[in-house]
């Protein structure tokens, strides 16, 4: 049988294909631009048929019709690893859960059996000549699941690349970024996708403030990581504009500010150790330009997420700079990167690993970013610079792998640093309204010398 014949035979409609359905059933979508918008479509039309269905997913930005259509969760329950912003709007309504995860290890809960998957459901590229899907952007953790999963259902989304792997990888046996027809039980075709554009805010004038505290800090050769949100974006004009060069790209997220430097000529990756000249990354996120730069640059290849994020991997490169954004943080100099209080933000993601990675890579460093202040649901003007936390609030990275946090006040590095020392550099980048309250703070949970400068 030819693999025409074979896409033919596992053809299916969307509301054919989900029948496989049963109750009590795992389902998984995998993440972003592998929603699978007719087959979700189609699951919700069973509600109240259904009970007891559960579905994994995350960084979604587009609606999940089993949430929409069933918020009270009567069939259907919806977890997400990482909260985008429109799944953060279901969970303040309590319509979702959230699953805590270091990014790197989200591949060990599928292959060890401490995530069930019955029936995985993504949308994937139009298959190749060979048989091959891609799995596109993807690939951080998408194969796991699917390897795990009893069934797979696959739902064609014409907008999406076939994105390029690492040819070692592939010949050592780690097939980690693309499926074949052979392992794949349905297939789905529908209408028009819409393209998933996924862009960030233009910077806040704070945002640009830290940015010129870290730009001096890069310098040329060094191998970025950047996060995500306004931050990146400006520091990507910033160096595109630069003298620097010769930058190099080893991310968890690719986003448009690697596209700037590469337009400008400054992502070469000539100095880099591990895959010289070559740009590696584990999710995309960005303007519709950006996909068709990573789907046809041969030089951009994705990988899973626990190689990528691997801390021996990322100390493979010399002069790392992971720079990351956080919401809070506190004299002791743990970071709350996922949370205010007890309300979920996002998520653990893999701030920790490139943290930790950059700390590994021989002059490797990494920055935590946030603002000095914000408004709360009052405009009361409150610090983002906290004595202790108290209020449920999820340390993200602990206080013992933090290098450098920026705000707009200035930029600190806490390396080595005692408890003393520590609450006068976070006092130091508090917004000034507030650091006396934080020296008073700080004599009370005994951490502030008498010698302190005030």
């Amino acid at each position: 049988m030819s693999i025409y014949e074979e896409y033919k035979r596992k053809l299916r409609t969307p509301e054919e294909a989900v029948r496989c359905v049963r109750d009590g059933d795992w389902i998984d979508y995998t993440l972003s631009q592998g929603q699978p918008v007719l087959l979700d479509a189609a699951l919700a039309k069973r509600k109240g048929e259904l009970k007891g269905v559960n579905c994994r997913g995350y960084f979604m930005f587009e609606p999940i019709q089993i949430v929409e259509q069933d918020p009270m969760q009567e069939s259907f329950t919806y977890h997400s690893w990482y909260l985008s912003s429109y799944e953060r709007k279901y969970w303040k309504n309590g319509w979702i859960s959230h699953q805590p995860m270091y990014y790197r290890h989200q591949r060990y809960f599928y292959e060890r059996g401490c995530c069930k998957v019955n029936v995985a459901m993504m949308c994937t590229s139009p298959m190749d000549d060979e048989g091959w899907f891609s799995l596109h952007f993807t690939s951080s953790t998408a194969k796991p699941v699917l390897d795990a999963a009893d069934i797979v259902i696959l739902e064609i989304n014409e907008h999406l690349p076939h994105t390029h792997f690492i040819p070692e990888r592939q010949a050592a046996g780690w097939e980690m970024t693309r499926i074949h027809i052979s392992q794949v039980d349905y297939i789905v075709e529908g209408e028009h996708h819409p393209p998933i554009e996924i862009l960030s805010p233009p910077p806040s004038p704070e945002e640009v403030k830290i940015a010129e505290f870290i730009l001096p800090e890069i310098h040329d050769g060094a191998v970025l990581q950047l996060g995500v949100g306004g931050l990146p974006n400006i520091l990507g004009e910033y160096l595109a504009d630069s003298d620097i060069s010769d930058l190099g790209c080893h991310t968890e997220l690719i986003t448009d500010a690697y596209l700037k430097l590469y337009r400008q000529g400054k992502l070469t990756g000539k100095r880099k150790e591990l895959y010289p000249g070559r740009s590696l990354f584990a999710i995309c996120a960005g303007s519709q330009e950006l996909y068709d730069w990573v789907g046809s640059d041969p030089t951009i290849q994705c990988d899973n997420v626990n190689y990528i994020n691997e801390l021996s991997v990322i100390g493979q490169n010399s002069n790392v700079l992971a720079i990351n954004g956080c919401i809070s943080a506190d004299l002791y100099g743990q970071v709350v990167s996922e949370s205010a209080g007890t309300r979920q933000i996002s998520g653990t993601g893999g701030q920790v690993d490139f943290v930790e990675g950059a700390m590994i890579s021989p002059g490797g460093k990494s920055f935590l970013a946030m603002t000095s202040t914000h408004k709360d649901r009052d405009g009361n003007l409150c610090s983002n610079i906290l004595p202790k936390f108290t209020g449920g609030d999820i340390v993200t990275t602990p206080r013992a792998a933090v290098h450098y946090i920026v705000t707009e006040q200035g930029m600190v590095d806490l390396r080595g640093r005692n408890t003393w020392e520590r609450a006068e550099l976070m006092i130091s980048i508090a917004h000034p309204d507030f650091r006396d309250d934080l020296i008073r703070a700080a004599e009370k949970q005994g951490i502030w010398r008498k010698s302190n400068k005030r």
